[in-house]
């Protein structure tokens, strides 16, 4: 068997990264593709390769000579590159294709070896590597029926967003053997190109042999195997993430992306602290039914997204300010608040970096714990104290008759209270918890209250968040600092539609609290780690026997696909030791806990609960 490889492509959406190179000889950690597909080639055996140069063939040839490792290699030269396309490159190789068996790849992709060893070793003689349609991709999609027959090949013109979930990507990995290309592909191709021109793609003469109906073209379904198509600058980084050279390197870079993990479709996102059961399936259809005049149309100023938190809280709009999440509304707050100020450490980073022009005084309570006459006495050391409860990231939590007396504390001797309650309606507590009610408000003018509705009603994407106090001239100066249309169209119609279905979520937030208490004992009896006590949808947990916090978070990504929040080197935490991991719905957390490596040898007895715990586990990510 042979390769040929499709180089000829100038790679414009790459810019300065192609301006004086072919597309191929771009660099993915160190190392470019065209190496990584021939290393790949030269692990499975492969002798010789046949690559098709065009754009600045001259840099590729002078780069790889005529052999690689022990691979020979042998060029075609298409002088047309800019005026064709990828089917007049793969005519002019169809004399090779003749000769023998080959794997066709086309030069702007990364993919594992296994691929091509599976590919090799399948039991079919023609076959394209797909893989399931995700948000991500792009470009031509086919159909496969129950025997994993290609029935059709659909591009990109045609692609039907109402059908993707039954397409598939083709991965431009191929395997053809000798027979289909003389009896079958070489024919068509050359009659496609006298007919249709040369300035299309290889993939439409598939297309055409789909439609026969002879089925000579199976799909090889990509599952848990890592590939990427590199078209731009966006995808060369995605690329260098998900093939990272090192296991650190992959946790270094998913932590720089703070977010787009729908990018990482495989991935398990434990980091981000999101509802994982709302919004409900109802409230979901409904913003899909108004999605394209959300989308076309202008969001509503300020004032409306103010009157329409104010609604959902049952409080008054001039109390009210409606932020791009919780992030915007600390941001804007800062100016208005006099230092010195609070922190309690650990904390969500944000408040620091918000306050930084300003004076402020930590507290690091011991094993994360404190009472509210613990921050009363510190009170006495600042102006404004900062108080995120629970608390991020321990979950340590003061319940509303300790926060009461808080609130009072500060509000009597004239000083700010900021308190965060993203996560309080994951408590376990059935009666009210929250400050957030006018009436407290009113009786002290001195609390702040900041809630991430991101974080709480499961919608990080449309970035909402409120601010409110019963001190009206501090809410007005905050919204000095904030845009007039600082909230989308699909946030606006959020808040507009989500007083219906509060039933649901609070249902969503008793599933939660009941999850976090199955979660719990599973982590503890793994014999690992130490879980400390949390009323939020996470928990912070500490590593037993000196294990490392960095190499856990590393391992879990690089062979499990598991993002967790490692806290090495976060101010508040004494060493590398501490993890933060989200609660997720049930079928992920037993996942993850069956992903956990070994327990310290005097635990290994725990390991016996997995089978209590996980029962049917999801398969193993790549």
């Amino acid at each position: 068997m042979q390769a040929l490889i499709l180089a000829a492509g100038m790679g414009n959406r790459l810019g300065r990264y192609t301006a004086d190179n072919t597309k191929c000889m771009l660099p993915i950690n160190g190392k470019t593709l065209i190496e990584r597909a021939l290393d790949t080639l030269y692990r499975v055996g492969i002798q010789k390769c046949i690559i098709v140069a065009g754009y600045k063939k001259e840099n590729l040839i002078g780069f790889l000579g005529n052999k690689y490792k022990n691979i020979s290699i042998e060029y075609i030269v298409n002088d047309i590159y800019n005026k064709t396309n990828n089917i007049y490159s793969l005519y002019l190789a169809r004399d090779y294709l003749a000769k023998d068996d080959t794997l066709l790849l086309e030069s702007d992709i990364i993919f594992d070896d296994d691929i091509i060893l599976q590919m090799i070793n399948s039991e079919y003689s023609t076959l394209a590597a797909v893989a399931h349609f995700e948000s991500w991709m792009d470009g031509t999609v086919a159909r496969i029926d129950d025997d994993n027959n290609i029935v059709a090949f659909i591009p990109k013109k045609l692609f039907n967003f109402a059908e993707k979930d039954s397409y598939y990507k083709t991965v431009n990995i191929y395997k053809f053997s000798r027979e289909f290309s003389q009896k079958t592909y070489i024919p068509f191709l050359e009659a496609y190109i006298k007919s249709m021109g040369d300035n299309e793609y290889y993939e439409q003469v598939l297309r055409v042999i789909a439609a026969l109906d002879r089925n000579e073209l199976k799909a090889f379904v990509l599952t848990t195997q890592k590939w990427y198509e590199i078209d731009d600058v966006q995808d060369k980084a995605i690329a260098e993430t998900i093939f990272a050279s090192g296991e650190g390197d992959g946790i270094s870079r998913i932590q720089a992306c703070y977010g787009g993990y729908w990018r990482y479709p495989a991935m398990l996102d434990y980091c981000y602290l999101v509802n994982p059961y709302f919004p409900c399936k109802r409230a979901i259809d409904e913003m899909k039914a108004s999605f394209t005049e959300l989308l076309t149309r202008y969001p509503s100023g300020l004032n409306t997204q103010n009157l329409l938190s104010a609604k959902l809280f049952n409080l008054d709009e001039s109390c009210v300010l409606t932020g791009n999440g919780a992030a915007e509304l600390i941001r804007a707050l800062a100016p208005a608040v006099n230092g010195p100020i609070g922190i309690i450490y650990p904390t969500f980073n944000e408040y620091e970096e918000s306050f930084c022009g300003k004076k402020i005084v930590s507290f690091a309570p011991k094993d994360f714990s404190y009472t509210a006459d613990d921050l009363i006495r510190f009170s006495a050391e600042c102006n404004s104290l900062v108080l995120i409860n629970p608390d991020n990231p321990s979950g340590h939590y003061l319940n509303k008759e300790d926060m009461l007396r808080l609130a009072e504390c500060f509000t009597r001797n004239n000083k700010t209270l900021i308190l965060d309650e993203s996560f309080i309606d994951f408590c376990d507590a059935e009666d009210d918890k929250s400050l957030l009610t006018q009436d407290v408000l009113d009786r002290h003018p001195s609390l702040v209250v900041i809630k991430s509705l991101s974080k709480s009603y499961g919608i990080p994407g449309l970035r909402l968040g409120v601010l409110a106090s019963g001190d009206k001239r501090l809410v007005a100066a905050a919204r000095k600092n904030i845009p007039i249309w600082n909230i989308n169209s699909f946030a606006e119609y959020f808040l507009q539609i989500i007083g219906k279905y509060q039933k649901e979520y609070a249902a969503s937030c008793r599933k939660i609290a009941a999850e976090r208490r199955r979660f719990k004992a599973a982590l503890e009896e793994t014999g690992l780690v130490t879980v400390f006590p949390s009323q939020a949808n996470y928990f912070l947990c500490r590593l037993k026997n000196g294990g490392s916090a960095r190499d856990l978070a590393e391992k879990l990504l690089a062979r499990h696909n598991i993002f967790i929040k490692d806290l090495s080197g976060k101010k508040g935490i004494p060493d590398g030791t501490f993890v933060r991991i989200a609660i997720r719905g049930r079928e992920d957390n037993e996942h993850f806990v069956s992903a956990l490596p070994p327990p310290p040898p005097s635990h290994k007895k725990n390991r016996n609960f997995l089978r209590r715990f996980a029962g049917q586990t999801r398969p193993e990510a790549a």
